[in-house]
């Protein structure tokens, strides 16, 4: 027989977390399936692991730096062991078991193996069938993608999940895909005392980011001594007595201990049933969905990674609460005209809405206001590394479509731009707004100050 509920969600990421939330009390009866680990990829792989990893590198890099700003000498021992136990912990050590109980103690039901969706309403997990009775909300992520380099797989390559956890630092890492994720491993595992490879076949590093961003962030690689090559492809890797060997499509090839590939993210998508349930995909198995509503079809609704609509935690929590809300009643409708990002390499790069060549070609009449960070208050107080604000400004609304802050606390930083964006100020307003001295955030004073007098 058949076990009803009315609302079934397929994953338990910070969607399904954010539907739980909701859904508290509402006097609907919600299942959440999850395959892996309730809480999702950002709490055990992902953000959370990742940024922890981050943080202890930058605390290392911050030491070095006292030498010019506070200290004759300074003697440091990197302790991985230690690095690697505070990063588990902060993954809860892969156990899920607070956050299942988290769930349940809302008075939902947490069922444990893989959801299918085999019809309009129908689930499967195993031989159990699901059917819902007001609506399925498809959850169901990414995950990575596996590049297509001759002899990748023969090699044990990691992806982010294996390199984040790892009990031991390889002495010589490549790490292929120069990303967000990329970057950020190669950064932290350099300064924990790897020698990092880092091969992107784009010309720059953050390649969908401004030229500019990827291009200071790259240059602060090099001088740190990571090996950075750019324009460069993989064209397959091999190993021999325990040595990883890595061809390059220059003819060069490197030699390494570890291999990880950051080579993007595809959707979960291979379990639904798309005919059967009435949904539609593209061509690169994102389910497509009203973006207002994020109804794929009636009684379907499809949020965070799977859409396409962005890959960001925080977008999918945002997702997930937009659908619990609906689905007590109330007619919400989701916005994606302002969505932040932020790489958290040091420096920061922090951006939000369209870089200025996006804005061209959608035909805006376009401004640009810029800045040096190191040639501010704040920035010379701080000292390196630097960065640069870039901000761009359709010049007949006099609103802002882009921004991108490369410098200390620039993901702090943008939400002045999402609150700017989402509520379309304009020009005059920003820059008759305070900010206190001497912080990071005064320096925009100058940029809108300068682009509303029409300086720029």
């Amino acid at each position: 027989m058949s076990e009803e509920f009315d609302v079934i969600c397929l994953g338990a990421g910070p969607a399904g977390e954010a539907i739980g939330v909701e859904l508290e009390g509402s006097g609907l009866s919600l299942a959440v399936i999850e395959k892996h680990l309730v809480g999702g990829e950002c709490a055990y792989w992902g953000c959370m692991p990742t940024k922890t990893l981050l943080r202890s590198a930058e605390t290392l890099a911050d030491i070095g730096r006292s030498r010019e700003l506070a200290a004759s000498r300074v003697e440091v021992d990197v302790d991985y062991p230690k690095i690697h136990k505070r990063t588990s912990m902060v993954a809860r050590d892969l156990d899920d078991s607070g956050a299942a109980k988290a769930v349940e103690d809302q008075g939902h039901t947490v069922i444990r193996g893989e959801g299918r969706l085999t019809g309009p309403r129908t689930v499967t997990v195993g031989d159990r069938e699901l059917t819902a009775r007001k609506a399925v909300v498809i959850a169901t992520g990414t995950e990575p993608v596996v590049a297509r380099i001759p002899g990748l797989e023969d090699v044990g390559a990691w992806t982010t999940r294996e390199a984040v956890l790892a009990a031991a630092l390889p002495p010589r890492f490549v790490v292929v895909g120069a990303g967000p994720a990329g970057v950020e491993i190669s950064q932290a595992f350099l300064r924990f005392g790897s020698q990092v490879h880092l091969f992107e076949s784009a010309p720059r590093v953050l390649a969908a980011e401004e030229p500019e961003a990827g291009e200071f962030v790259q240059k602060k690689l090099v001088e740190a001594g990571l090996e950075v090559r750019c324009s460069t492809a993989v064209d397959k890797v091999d190993a021999e007595g325990g040595e990883i060997h890595v061809h390059c499509s220059d003819g060069s090839v490197v030699a390494c201990d570890k291999l990880m590939a950051s080579t993007g993210r595809k959707p979960n998508s291979e379990v639904l049933d798309m005919e059967a349930a009435g949904i539609r995909a593209n061509a690169r198995g994102w389910v497509q969905v009203d973006p207002e509503t994020l109804e794929a079809t009636d009684g379907i609704y499809a949020v965070g990674d799977i859409t396409g609509l962005g890959g960001f935690t925080h977008l999918s929590h945002y997702h997930g609460t937009v659908v619990g809300r609906r689905l007590r009643g109330e007619d919400v409708r989701a916005n994606h005209s302002a969505i932040p990002r932020v790489t958290y390499t040091d420096p920061e790069v922090g951006s939000i809405g369209m870089t200025e060549a996006q804005a061209r070609e959608k035909g805006i009449n376009v401004r640009i206001g810029s800045a040096d960070v190191m040639n501010s208050a704040r920035g010379y107080i701080h000292g390196e590394p630097g960065g640069l604000i870039k901000v761009v400004v359709d010049a007949d609304s006099q609103q802002i479509v882009g921004a991108t802050l490369v410098g200390p606390r620039s993901g702090e930083m943008l939400s002045e731009f999402t609150l700017a964006m989402r509520a379309g100020v304009t020009l005059p307003i920003l820059a008759d707004t305070m900010h206190a001295f001497p912080t990071f955030s005064r320096i925009l004073q100058g940029v809108f100050d300068s682009l509303n007098r029409g300086l720029t």
